[in-house]
């Protein structure tokens, strides 16, 4: 995914709660207005960023799946 992200967090290998406590610890740290890339192999990290960014009031600016893979962009509120 190309991108102009702040920062970047890669999550491979982490199963459920990690990659959105990750994210969470990540985004505290950052400015409003920067973006977050977060990379992901946890299938269920697709509904939970929806979910998180929602809930957060942070914005999920795009998300895909390429061969296991689940990259985020998240621009924080």
């Amino acid at each position: 995914m190309s991108t102009n992200a702040t920062q970047t967090l890669d999550t491979r290998g982490m199963n459920c709660p990690l990659p959105i406590l990750r994210t969470k610890k990540t985004l505290s740290a950052m400015g409003a207005g920067e973006i977050l890339a977060v990379t992901s192999t946890d299938p269920g990290s697709l509904k939970d960023m929806q979910a998180f960014c929602k809930q957060t009031g942070n914005e999920l600016i795009a998300s895909s799946a390429n061969q296991g893979e689940f990259e985020f962009l998240i621009r924080k509120s």
